[in-house]
């Protein structure tokens, strides 16, 4: 059920279960004297790490309660100022259909006809006698009240839990609010796994790790993330005249939810474990038959509900929206990341922080990428649209400089704003003709942001089929908008006639991938990131995995966010299998290295391949990317380098190998910074090593807190860098082994991981593989040295583009 909290992120309902002895008292056990105020035996686990991280996410205790406070009164100003507007104002008199004559000493004819605020407002007994006379008023107040109430009583529960929080953080991890915003939460992580050392706060394990906490805190988002992974949830609808479309909202997030997790009659039996029954096989139909009647409860409920969230949901976008329109008419085509889109592309663990951030970093190249879409029939259209509703209110402007008085024409006013918003939405279809795009860069670069492209992306970035999927990533705030408002009426049809087919899936899906975790409970098997069991042997784990079709994560989730975690996580040790594949990745990135240009070569192209890229506000670490991602159009071009001589050709997977390769060299013994035993970079990047050296002086120059800010920044944008290396490297490579064919004539065959030690006797530098005299040619661009009829295709086609679609500007 959608309600007041779909736009807010939606909170689980506190249980009163715990995973320890019962007996115990609320969420912290805190003893104050005899033992120091030692945190120990933590009952709920998992609201304690969430608590924890939303303390750190939000900034402290005073924003949090603040933004609570803020929430209560704002919910209670729409209310009354709502019930307000319909009870108490007098619209004939405000619209001057109605003649008023106000009475006095002094007052001029004119006076006594004008309209004042007050004539239009209704004294208040007249508004507390029309208030009391509705029933469907008084009805929806004491919703609304009640509801209010909820909420006070819910935030007066949070200010007691999250002051616990807080003393938590000064006594406990010893850190003070005061300098809350100067740690990350890799640093508040490291106190409470050492902490759980000396407290033990789980009393299962001895020891805490990175990923215990991360199953904690994600626990019912990983099942979403591989529940949408494995296409279960109905999110993709086919519609009529529409074709195929991606619906999915807050409201019907907020009802999966609640059905699935921690709603009354869902699978879980408290927060952390699934109910024994659904983990035999025996009673499956059974217990579907009973998931689809409370599917159809749940969606009776939304149906008759639906009347009062639709009003809260239209008033609460009207009072939200309607400024930001008439002052920023632009804003509603500006994009966003579409909830499927962040659930789409959410590694396993991983954390809201590191989403946002990763999904940040690719808003401006996919925002590119979209833009260079244009529709011809709509250019045309909007430029003669422009043009009229410019010169109509050219004329208004002018009329109104000449003489102030025109103001007062009725509706003139209304022209005026109208005109001007119509101008700037048509702007917006017009194209720049002076850009250049490149798509099928663009798309590379959104790639190395986000991480996960469809293997039909590559080569058809040009082709609006592509643009359309994109789209149900990255769509219109618009969009955004007008899916919400319509939530309330799509949903119950979604649980009542989709989902309730499903609940038999649901129930395999459920007891097939959940697996036990002592201290943890029970969680998402594909969180495990376990290579063995949800590998794909076309995402480098061949030989690796026994998985089969069904237990595949697809387009090699299991893979990157086993690589994601690890990089964002360098203290975290894998189990043996998963060290097992990074151990064999590191090899191979080294083999490839060896055909793949040189560090050095790509810094120096990076200012070149930036404006290449459009990206006028480059960091270092996207200059780097900038270099991967353009280096192999430099040389396919015949450009000389700087010792004269031409460069041989070579792709985006050896150029991101050939800096992989650098980096983790940098990370060995004797080359300054500290060695990692499973990571393949620096996660912790020092000044120190040769190609941040520039870096030192600036850091030098600092305080302590400023250089120890600096670092921080620094380990962030070169750790995201690194993962987007890997996740074009092992792209390269996934395509290479699915579609070979694709592979030029000029280059050899890729090397497989398992057969890596058998094809020669070199030994890669540190000790971890060998290489091959050849470079190895891993797809997705065009060499020099083929065919000129091909080259005179791929011309006409990128002139002729799609028959519906076209370039903004000319193309790569």
């Amino acid at each position: 059920m959608a309600n007041f909290e779909a736009y807010q992120e939606y909170q689980r309902i506190e249980d009163f279960e715990e995973d320890s002895p019962p007996g115990e008292e609320d969420l912290l056990v805190h003893v104050p004297e005899g033992l120091k105020d030692s945190w120990h035996h933590i009952k709920n686990l998992d609201n304690f790490f969430t608590r924890i991280y939303h303390f750190h996410q939000k900034n402290g205790f005073a924003c949090m309660m603040l933004t609570e406070f803020f929430e209560l009164v704002q919910f209670l100003f729409v209310v009354t100022f709502t019930t307000f507007l319909v009870n108490c104002v007098e619209y004939d008199v405000l619209f001057a259909n109605r003649a008023v004559n106000h009475t006095g000493p002094g007052l001029s004819p004119t006076d006594r006809n004008k309209v004042t605020l007050p004539d239009a407002i209704l004294p208040s007994q007249q508004c507390t006698e029309r208030i009391q006379r509705n029933s469907w008023i008084i009805f929806l107040l004491i919703m609304a009240a009640v509801f209010w109430v909820y909420r006070l009583v819910k935030v007066f529960c949070n200010i007691l839990s999250y002051w616990e929080i807080r003393q938590f953080y000064i006594k406990a991890l010893k850190i003070r609010m005061d300098e809350l915003c100067n740690f990350t939460w890799q640093e508040v992580q490291d106190r409470l796994i050492s902490l759980q050392r000396e407290q033990q706060m789980c009393i299962h394990k001895k020891e805490l790790t990175e990923l215990d906490i991360y199953h904690r805190i994600l626990r019912f988002k990983n099942y979403m993330v591989a529940m949408i992974n494995k296409s279960l949830l109905p999110v993709q609808l086919q519609l009529p005249l529409l074709g195929n479309v991606v619906f999915l909202t807050q409201g019907l997030k907020y009802n999966f939810e609640l059905i699935l997790f921690w709603g009354p009659g869902s699978l879980f039996q408290n927060k952390w474990n699934l109910h024994p029954k659904y983990k035999r096989s025996g009673n499956r139909l059974e217990l579907a038959q009973q998931l689809s009647r409370i599917i159809l409860l749940m969606g009776v409920a939304n149906l008759l509900l639906c009347p009062f969230i639709l009003v809260w949901q239209m008033l609460y976008a009207f009072f939200s929206y309607t400024e930001v329109i008439r002052r920023e008419p632009g804003s509603l085509g500006a994009r966003r990341w579409s909830l499927y889109g962040r659930l789409y592309l959410r590694h396993f663990n991983e954390l809201d922080h590191e989403l946002h951030g990763r999904l940040g970093r690719g808003y401006k190249p996919t925002s590119k990428y979209m833009n260079s879409f244009t529709s011809p029939l709509l250019t045309v259209l909007a430029k003669n649209v422009a043009f009229f509703s410019g010169s109509v209110l050219a004329v208004l402007i002018a009329l109104t400089v000449y003489d102030e008085d025109v103001l007062t024409v009725q509706h003139i006013l209304t022209a005026i704003t109208v005109l001007g918003v119509v101008i700037t939405i048509t702007r917006s279809f017009i194209p720049d003709e002076h850009m250049v795009w490149c798509p099928e860069q663009l798309l590379q670069c959104v790639l190395a942001h986000i991480h996960y492209m469809p293997d039909h992306w590559r080569g058809n970035a040009n082709k609006s089929e592509t643009r359309d999927e994109v789209a149900q990533l990255f769509q219109y705030k618009a969009v955004f908008i007008l899916e919400e408002l319509l939530s309330p009426i799509v949903t119950p049809f979604i649980l009542i006639f989709i989902l309730r087919n499903k609940s038999l899936e649901i129930i395999d899906f459920f007891r097939n991938f959940t697996v036990e975790v002592v201290g943890v409970g029970d969680i998402c098997s594909f969180a495990q990131m376990d290579i063995r069991r949800h590998g794909n042997p076309t995402w480098l784990s061949e030989g690796q995995t026994e998985a089969s079709v069904y237990q595949q994560a697809e387009n090699g989730k299991t893979e990157l966010s086993l690589m994601h975690f690890t990089i964002k996580n360098p203290h975290w040790q894998p189990p043996q299998e998963s060290s097992v594949f990074i151990s064999h990745l590191k090899e191979k990135v080294h083999h490839d290295a060896q055909g793949g240009p040189s560090t050095q070569l790509l810094l120096s192209e990076a200012p070149l391949c930036t404006s290449l890229q459009s990206n006028e506000s480059a960091t270092g670490p996207d200059n780097l990317l900038a270099s991967v991602l353009a280096h192999p159009i430099l040389t396919a071009s015949g450009l000389q380098g700087r010792d004269h001589r031409f460069i041989p050709p070579s792709t985006a997977a050896s150029a991101a190998a050939s800096v992989l390769a650098s980096l983790s060299m940098s990370q060995l013994p004797g080359h300054g910074g500290r060695a990692r035993a499973h990571s393949l970079l620096p996660s912790s990047v020092h000044p120190e090593t040769t190609m941040y050296r520039s870096d030192r002086t600036v850091i030098d120059s600092m305080s302590r807190s400023e250089s120890l800010l600096r670092s921080n920044a620094l380990h962030s944008e070169f750790a995201s860098a690194e993962m987007s290396l890997h996740a074009i490297y092992m792209h390269e490579l996934h395509q290479q082994t699915s579609h070979p064919q694709k592979t030029s004539g000029q280059w050899h065959h890729p090397v497989p991981l398992r057969d890596l030690h058998t094809h020669t006797g070199v030994q890669v530098p540190g000790g971890l593989g060998s290489s091959l005299p050849t470079p190895v040619q891993l797809g997705g661009w065009r060499e020099e040295e083929e065919e000129e009829e091909e080259d005179d295709e791929g011309e006409q086609e990128l002139i002729s583009g799609s028959p519906s679609e076209q370039r903004a500007g000319s193309g790569c």
